[in-house]
């Protein structure tokens, strides 16, 4: 079953950090996905730019409306993903549990299986 692990975490949080503890996440991230590419569970996975790049598409009046950011009242940012291809929903969790920001409280990972092409999850 093929899972989608969306890392969210609070703007700005790296940039706090000394070098050294940068590299340590870095680090520790490198980790992970080095044990899930051996493991042949890691599908994909990106981090994203910073939001004040993103634009909102919604329909007003029946109109696409554009607008700058995502402007969400949180403390937290969507901040990327990982994909991975895992026996199990506990092991999807437990992937996300060894996730630096998690375990450091920075942030947290979001676990939502991806729906086959049939669509029979729902």
């Amino acid at each position: 079953m093929k899972y989608m692990l969306l890392i969210w975490n609070r703007p700005g949080f790296v940039e706090e950090l000394s070098e050294q503890e940068r590299n340590a996440i870095f680090g520790e991230v490198d980790e992970v996905m080095k044990e899930l590419t051996e493991s042949g569970e890691l599908v994909g996975g990106q981090a994203l730019a910073d939001p004040s790049q993103t634009r909102t598409v919604r329909s007003v009046g029946g109109r696409a409306e554009i607008t700058d950011g995502p402007f969400l009242e949180s403390k937290e940012q969507f901040a990327g993903y990982l994909m991975v291809d895992c026996d199990s929903p506990e092991r999807a969790a437990e992937i996300a549990a060894r996730w630096p920001d998690v375990r450091r409280g920075v942030g947290v990972l979001e676990v939502r299986p991806i729906m086959d092409e049939a669509g029979t999850e729902l």
